[in-house]
């Protein structure tokens, strides 16, 4: 069977995706590979081990399908930094998205004029995620890496250098970086005197469909690959969910829940929302995918599983947990929990933020609190998504992919908290199956972008007395974040001094 083979480059693991000619993805094959925290706050990483899992996992969908794949089109996880030499030598780990050491630097940016008037041009937030706050972070912590740097790249450039000895960042993982107009398609002039760098210390912005030819003479061998064969560069991985969701069309949004979580929605322009600092990064040169990411999603059911029953969670504790969950009517009793246990993105940008329950009283279970964490998870989605609606069109169905669509209970939560139709296109891999279609359409072997049809569509419709009390207890919800924010506030700085 002819195919293309999209490989996201994710924050945990490599995944490839054969997606046949028609769109519909046959094969996987993942690697996993892990994360150091050296310092409270680091997240960091080898690339050298994500190289080894993406050269891993080519070869995987080979042998799995015994055929070359006509293209490889590649999605990777935003806002990591590895400062390189010339040579695209690592001098220092990779600092991922959830690194949070520049979180002052964020903080100072947000509050000044200068820093909102780059929010406004380059769509990224102001926060410890971005690169521009990371790289400053670097020029004035460790000047001596700074001044050894020839270059800062993502991951996915540190990939295409080896592939191809050339240093390229599509038009979408530029949008990511707080450096880029998007606009312009330039790199921000404001931006690059804030971070001490010129233009020649970033890599040569190119659009997403831009492709080279593997020729084993111009990088790293990879002798299971057929000479000749397409790479494309691609895109980031939360724009191409949204297409492998088939929501890259106005009025349907994208819900991914994973460790984290993110809602997205296409436009043909950028949606800045200063209050809620939404994003707004390339798809590709008609569309733009605007939203805003949470930190607290698969992470703080983790978390609560972690502490109350399993150490070591299964596949069968989370059954468990859903079951119970499930057993719980909705609103759990008047238990509230905001979701904050690594502080919080969208719509609040704190990372002195902390996870609270509120109401608790003797009736309370571990039931009802679990129940609360779900639904935690489920209003912090919600907070995101209204903002978000402020300068969207009107949502009238949303497209979910991430390992929650495995969970019924979790998926009508959302579900009646949104009180929005959800639709299961893809229950994983969207971003891979992004790729795949990006490849598709560049190669000419498509027209346009397939979409959905509504007659093989999943869809979970909110129940009405459900939402009706979540509707209430949402604006419990966002009240408590606002009167506690100045206590979070202090209690972070008596225990971080």
């Amino acid at each position: 069977m002819e195919y293309v083979l999209g490989v996201d480059i994710g924050t945990g693991s490599v995944k490839a995706v054969a997606v046949n000619l028609t769109g519909q993805s046959f094969e996987v094959f993942q690697q996993h590979y892990s994360f150091s925290a050296p310092q409270p706050g680091y997240y960091e990483q080898d690339p050298e081990q994500i190289w080894g899992a993406f050269t891993g996992c080519i070869k995987g969908i080979i042998d799995k399908t015994g055929t070359q794949p006509l293209a490889i089109s590649l999605s990777s996880a935003m806002h990591s930094l590895i400062a390189v030499d010339d040579s695209g030598r690592a001098l220092a780990p990779m600092i991922t998205w959830a690194d949070n050491r520049s979180a002052e630097i964020a903080k100072r940016l947000r509050a000044s004029a200068e820093g909102m008037a780059v929010y406004k041009a380059t769509g990224t937030p102001l926060h410890a995620m971005s690169p521009l706050c990371k790289i400053i972070w670097i020029r004035e912590n460790n000047p001596t890496l700074f001044k050894k740097t020839y270059k800062f790249i993502s991951i996915k450039e540190y990939i295409w250098h080896k592939l191809f000895n050339e240093f390229i960042v599509d038009h979408s993982g530029a949008s990511c970086t707080g450096l880029f107009d998007i606009v312009k398609l330039i790199w921000h002039p404001d931006s690059l005197k804030l971070a001490g760098i010129t233009e020649h210390m970033l890599s040569r912005p190119v659009p997403v469909d831009y492709s080279q030819k593997y020729d084993p003479a111009k990088g790293n061998l990879l002798n299971f690959l057929k000479p000749g064969t397409p790479f494309i560069t691609g895109a980031s991985d939360g724009t191409l969910a949204n297409l492998g969701s088939m929501a890259n069309k106005p009025g349907l949004a994208a819900v991914t829940i994973g460790t984290s979580g993110a809602v997205r929605v296409a436009s043909s322009k950028p949606l800045p929302n200063a209050t809620a600092m939404t994003f707004s990064y390339i798809l590709d040169q008609e569309t733009f995918i605007c939203g805003g990411p949470i930190n607290n999603g698969g992470v703080a059911l983790q978390w609560w599983l972690k502490t109350n029953t399993a150490p070591e969670p299964t596949g069968e504790d989370y059954n468990v947990l859903f079951e119970e969950i499930a057993a719980i009517p909705a609103g759990s009793n008047g238990l509230i929990f905001l979701p904050y246990l690594t502080g919080e993105r969208a719509p609040i940008w704190d990372s002195e933020s902390y996870g609270t329950f509120f109401g608790v009283k003797l009736q309370h279970t571990q039931a009802n609190f679990s129940r609360a964490v779900l639904e935690g998870i489920c209003y912090a989605m919600k907070d995101v998504l209204n903002a978000v609606q402020q300068n969207a069109e009107p949502i009238t169905q949303i497209n979910i992919s991430g390992g929650f669509t495995k969970s019924i209970v979790w998926v009508q939560t959302l579900a009646d908290i949104t009180n929005t139709n959800l639709a299961i296109l893809q229950a994983d891999d969207a971003s891979a199956v992004g790729a795949g279609l990006l490849a598709l359409k560049s190669m000419g072997l498509i027209d346009e972008y397939p979409q959905s049809d509504a007659a093989e569509l999943k869809i979970f419709k909110p129940n009405p007395q459900n939402a009706a009390i979540y509707a209430k207890n949402f604006s419990i919800y966002r009240q408590l974040y606002q009167d506690l924010k100045e206590t979070m506030h202090r209690f972070y700085r008596m225990n971080n001094p």
